[in-house]
């Protein structure tokens, strides 16, 4: 399981330095600070994400979906402004950055859909407390 966390924590640190290459406005001044902002990103997206997600699910409803870009774009800016060497000047470039981020994770999934040879299973792992599962 930590293997597990560990290779997401660094293809989001892969993913958001690919960001800062491709949109203007987003800048990571360190490697140290890439990988903060990848581990405070996670952090946001485990605790506040899905406070907006219900706080805003009848616009999201109400746009097909395209509100989760702009939710998107305000945890990449929160997480911005928690860490220092992560910078995203604009909301404008947020947003960019978030879709940015979604078609990585569409192509990220193609491809691990390609290497696997279509034979993609998600694995649901239970243990714990009974009902819970992780």
């Amino acid at each position: 399981m930590l293997t597990g966390l560990l290779f997401i924590w660094l293809v989001t640190a892969a993913g958001l330095w690919i960001v800062t290459r491709i949109v203007p406005g987003v800048r990571a001044h360190s490697t140290g600070g890439l990988l903060w902002a990848a581990l405070v990103l996670g952090l946001v997206n485990a605790f506040i994400r899905p406070l907006l997600w219900i706080l805003t699910l009848p616009l999201t409803v109400l746009t097909f979906g395209l509100f989760a870009l702009v939710i998107n774009a305000f945890t990449l800016w929160l997480t911005a402004a928690m860490v220092k060497d992560f910078e995203i000047d604009n909301f404008g470039s947020a947003l960019l950055a978030a879709l940015v981020m979604a078609l990585l994770g569409i192509i990220g999934f193609i491809l691990m859909s390609w290497m696997m040879m279509g034979e993609v299973h998600w694995i649901m792992v239970r243990g714990g407390p009974p009902g819970m599962y992780f």
